[in-house]
Order: structure tokens, then sequence, then C-alpha cells
């Protein structure tokens, strides 16, 4: 496998990971209103980062990955929000929130590489 081959099949297990990652932390959270809403959300946008980071991988064209990547940079962007607002409201721990904080950050600055990357003809 070559090395850009490894490094997509790693960053979509990373992508999915968090994935899980979120939808366990938020089991582990007492229910409100408040954190329902906001698990809701937190959980649409960090399973749609790596749904999207996925069908990116397949993209048929530029335009398509573009349109893809463009996708999974706002997810993950919103995936950091999410998870800002539960730290910042105390919702959930520091110490449950910034591991999770810290990789969707990481995931959202590669995407957005990805996408500053792109050269169309």
């Amino acid at each position: 496998m070559t090395e850009k081959a490894t490094f997509i099949e790693n960053f979509k297990n990373r992508t999915k990971k968090l994935s899980v990652d979120i939808i366990l932390m938020y089991n582990e959270l007492k229910k409100t209103e408040a954190t329902r809403v906001i698990g809701y959300q937190i959980i649409k946008s960090a399973t749609s980062t790596a749904a999207n980071y996925r069908a990116s991988c397949i993209a048929r064209s530029k335009k398509e990955f573009f349109s893809k990547i463009s996708i999974t940079v706002e997810e993950a962007d919103e995936t950091v929000f999410w998870l800002e607002v539960l730290k910042d409201s105390g919702l959930a721990t520091n110490s449950t929130i910034d591991p999770l904080l810290i990789e969707a950050i990481e995931i959202s600055k590669v995407v957005s590489k990805a996408r500053k990357n792109i050269v169309f003809d």
C-alpha cells in the first residue's frame, strides 16, 4: 500500500473513531433538554464528517472531491463548535471533552488543508 493510501485508510478510521467516541460520550451525559439537543447535533455532525470524508475518497472528479471535502470541512468545524459548547456550558467535564476536542480540531485542520490544496485545471 502506498503512503497516500495508508494515510487515507488511517484517516477514515480516525474520523469514524471520533464519531463512535462522541456517541459513547453522549451516552454518558446526564440527559437534559440541552444535552439532548446538543447530543443530536454533535452526533449528526461527527458522523457526517466521517461519512463525507469517505465519500470524498471515492469521488469521480476533482469537482466532486471538492464538493464532498467542503461538506467534510463544514461538519468537522460544527463538531468542534458543539464540543466547545458542551465544555463551556459545563454540561461535560474537561477531562471528557478535551481529548475529543483535540482530535476534532486536528481532523478539521487536515480536511481544511486538503480542500485548500485542490488545484483545478
